[in-house]
């Protein structure tokens, strides 16, 4: 079943711009579907266009040799270029921009699973040669092309594109398995040293484990008995890769608030459930209010605009809201609740409201009927879980 992006249509208007389209994302998140509807919606309107798959030997060889040599392929390859998973492909900055400064203009599109290796490549020498665009997983909304779109059933399994062709459980789950097992070989296994391949399964197991939690490396370290160093620097190649998403504390400056901690979420709850081997109904499992808060941090991360932000609030009293959605540095606290049953304002979100008195409104996303309670003049509206799927209600803010 083909499904269209949210991407698709900016990324084809980016057809006229003369920039480096860049698409990023974690393995079969959909870069490489999306350079192939590109590849044949462009064909298709009559322009001349080369596909180049870099994990692909045969890719390889067609853009080996020298700089001069690749740029001479790429210019001669058409209007139109599109090279998937770009970073293999040696001095990539220096031949983009000769391609982007040259009089014959060649629209390129490319895809990148590390950003570790892109930001080597598209450093200084690009700048204002290029443009992003981030590829998360399927949304609900773009599952609703097929019959996934349930939210108990995206609990489940998450959006990996790839779970479309996969009729049974057990089909779901090797594909899912498989994902975490190709990110190990083929992305760790090139920056971490050989013996501490395991330590880094480990780490992800205490990482999906503890989701929404906080991370402290001293207890990480503990258990996989790797320094904390060496943890952060994991953290980071998670990171880079696209595979974790950090979230860091909001304070300004507040004695009593935590100011330098931060929470981890994986870039899908199929891969999460993988990786406990856990693939339980979400009603019934003791982690399910971890499932639907990482479901509304997932579905507001895509939306975020320049001037957006996703942060948490915790002090040292322990108060606490899940999230902080910030525009134009306006916070809104937001809580994600499992099992309430009436429209009750959080705690933590009162003591946000007292430490934060400039914050406009809250939201509570819970399974009750939407309504909307005071605190002290401020609306707090109580929402579907599926209602994070669309932020626009930020807008006046």
């Amino acid at each position: 079943m083909k499904i269209k992006r949210m991407y698709f249509n900016k990324l084809y208007k980016e057809l006229r711009e003369p920039e480096i389209s860049i698409l990023l994302g974690a393995r079969q998140v959909g870069k490489t579907t999306l350079l192939e509807q590109l590849h044949a919606k462009v064909t298709k309107a009559g322009l001349k266009s080369k596909y180049f798959n870099l994990e692909s030997s045969e890719g390889l060889m067609e853009l080996s040799g020298d700089n001069a040599a690749v740029i001479k392929t790429l210019m001669g390859a058409g209007d139109v270029v599109f090279i998937d998973e770009f970073h293999y492909l040696k001095n990539a900055s220096k031949i983009f921009k000769e391609i982007y400064d040259s009089k014959k203009k060649v629209k390129i599109y490319a895809s990148g699973s590390s950003s570790l290796e892109i930001h080597k490549h598209l450093k200084e020498s690009l700048a204002g040669r290029f443009r992003t665009t981030m590829i998360f997983p399927l949304t609900r909304e773009e599952m609703r092309q097929s019959k996934m779109e349930v939210l108990d059933v995206f609990l489940k399994w998450g959006g990996m594109p790839g779970l479309l062709h996969r009729a049974s459980d057990d089909d779901k789950m090797d594909l899912l398995s498989n994902i975490v097992s190709t990110y190990i070989t083929k992305d760790v296994k090139a920056m971490i040293r050989e013996e501490n391949v395991r330590a880094f399964n480990q780490m992800l197991y205490l990482l999906a484990q503890n989701q929404g939690s906080l991370v402290v490396m001293a207890n990480i370290a503990n258990a996989t008995g790797i320094s904390q160093t060496t943890i952060a620097d994991y953290l980071e190649i998670m990171s880079q890769t696209y595979v974790c998403h950090p979230v860091h504390s909001y304070s300004t400056n507040l004695a009593n608030e935590l100011k330098k901690s931060k929470k981890c979420y994986l870039f899908d709850v199929g891969i999460r459930n993988s990786l406990l081997k856990d693939f339980g109904e979400p009603a019934e499992r003791g982690d399910r209010g971890v499932l639907h808060e990482t479901f509304v941090y997932l579905s507001m991360l895509p939306q975020l605009k320049p001037n957006m932000e996703i942060r948490f609030w915790r002090t040292k009293k322990g108060d606490e809201v899940d999230f902080v959605l910030i525009k134009n540095r306006v916070p809104v606290p937001v809580e994600v609740k499992s099992s309430v049953k009436e429209a009750s304002i959080p705690s933590g979100m009162r003591s946000f409201f007292r430490a934060y008195p400039k914050a406009p409104f809250g939201i509570v996303f819970s399974g009750i009927p939407e309504k909307t309670a005071d605190h002290e003049g401020k609306p707090v509206y109580f929402m579907g879980w599926d209602r994070a799927e669309n932020i626009e209600y930020l807008n006046d803010v």
